[in-house]
């Protein structure tokens, strides 16, 4: 029993890892890196021991950054265009609507040029994600759309903005550090500013990585990342050590190969950054055999923080296995009832598969370093990769039981939650309501 554990806590297979993805650079969905991200991250989980290690490519839109910028007053303020933004320029009247909450947007803003906060008050009971924000813009039908980090550091923000039927936004959009936007509404609220955006649009092709262990089952627990980052930035945290922390949890899996009672598979998904692309891919793939998805596993923002944060998705069993390990270890896992549709899980859980949102503890709110260029890697600890391997390994053993039954959901009984969690407004706005 303790041998895994000792083997875990002195690895550096992850790490190492880990090291590959971020010293490739520019991952972007579709990009040469995010190839060589997938051939690196395949060949890892062969060498562990998992096996038919494969690479499933696929179509997507391509997004390739040129040179933005805004202008006010003559004078040209730093920004980067958001990924999916249509290239073009937008000239309007400047208007700060603070925050972007829903109401903020309920005024005539014809023409304008909008600057919005990448944050919510605390008093808020939701986060509100950039997309959301953006097509309540488009809705409105403003010119352009800022977006404002609330980091401070002049750390302009990237994220995309588009949708799956309609890749490519509608207006100009671009990101700001806290700075900058600090300074446009200060100096330039209710003048004319100018958005220009030049970006290319070619097909390009991603990829999911797959490989698995355990008995040749029909049904098969998931255990999933996405190996795509924005070009901005290595990429570490987002997520450079959710596909590390595959690799490892693989490496320790092959070791306890003869407990796994339900097969696991390793699915690492490209293209989540523009969309969740690879992971909608998988689940249409998948069709009726969705059915057969015991559980989900989906490594996104581990290693952060050093205790796990899981959403559960309101599915009980997912709740009492946590707690289990957690129990085990003696050891904080923390768990969150609430839906969260912004990650992998999201296009089976939205079919009423059983799925693990995993993350990690942070201090405040939003993404911190994420979708900036300082998500780099000396800001996370091998350490906490190594003790977050344990318990997720662990974690993986007990859903494979095959006395664990972990039923499904009624998608209804899905969309009822989002609607109850004041979720599900936001969605339709964007086009990602499933149901």
């Amino acid at each position: 029993m303790t041998q895994w554990i000792g083997d875990t806590f002195t690895s550096d297979v992850g790490w190492t890892h880990l090291e590959r993805l971020v010293d490739i650079g520019n991952r972007m969905a579709g990009s040469p890196g995010e190839r060589e991200a997938m051939e690196v991250t395949r060949d890892a989980l062969d060498a562990v021991g998992a096996r038919d290690a494969h690479v499933d490519p696929f179509d997507i839109q391509g997004w390739e950054r040129g040179d933005s910028t805004i202008v006010a007053h003559n004078t040209e303020q730093e920004c980067i265009a958001l990924p999916r933004s249509p290239a073009g320029q937008a000239t309007g009247e400047l208007v700060d609507l603070g925050y972007g909450l829903p109401e903020d947007f309920d005024r005539d803003l014809s023409g304008k040029v909008v600057v919005v906060s990448s944050t919510v008050p605390d008093h808020f009971d939701r986060f509100i994600h950039r997309r959301e924000k953006y097509y309540y813009a488009v809705q409105s039908n403003a010119a352009g759309f800022i977006f404002a980090n609330h980091v401070p550091g002049q750390l302009p923000p990237t994220g995309s903005v588009g949708t799956a039927e309609a890749p490519i936004g509608d207006i100009p959009a671009v990101g700001v550090s806290k700075e900058v936007g600090a300074r446009l509404t200060r100096r330039f609220d209710g003048e004319e500013v100018t958005i220009d955006v030049t970006c290319e649009t070619p097909t390009a092709s991603s990829g999911n990585v797959h490989a698995e262990l355990g008995p040749d089952t029909d049904d098969e627990v998931l255990v999933t990342s996405h190996l795509d980052a924005h070009d901005i930035a290595e990429g570490a945290m987002d997520n450079g050590a959710g596909t590390a922390m595959v690799v490892e949890v693989a490496r320790a899996l092959a070791a306890r190969e003869d407990e796994l009672e339900t097969r696991v598979r390793f699915v690492c998904f490209g293209a989540e950054e523009v969309g969740l692309v690879g992971s909608e891919h998988e689940a249409e793939r998948l069709g009726a055999d969705r059915a057969n998805v015991k559980a989900i596993v989906n490594n996104d923002g581990v290693v952060a923080g050093r205790t796990l944060k899981l959403h559960t998705h309101g599915f009980e069993e997912l709740e009492a296995t946590a707690k289990a390990v957690s129990d085990r270890f003696d050891h904080d896992i923390s768990t969150i009832p609430e839906q969260l549709p912004h990650s992998d899980h999201w296009p089976f859980v939205a079919h009423g598969v059983p799925a693990f949102m995993v993350g990690s503890e942070r201090k405040g709110r939003g993404r911190g370093w994420g979708h900036t260029h300082a998500d780099t890697i000396e800001k996370l600890e091998s350490r906490t990769l190594r003790e977050q391997a344990i318990l997720l390994t662990e974690l993986t053993v007990e859903l494979a039981r095959s006395d664990r039954e972990i039923p499904h959901a009624d998608p209804d009984d899905i969309a009822a939650a989002l609607e109850a969690e004041d979720q599900a407004k936001g969605m339709k706005v964007t086009g990602d309501w499933p149901f």
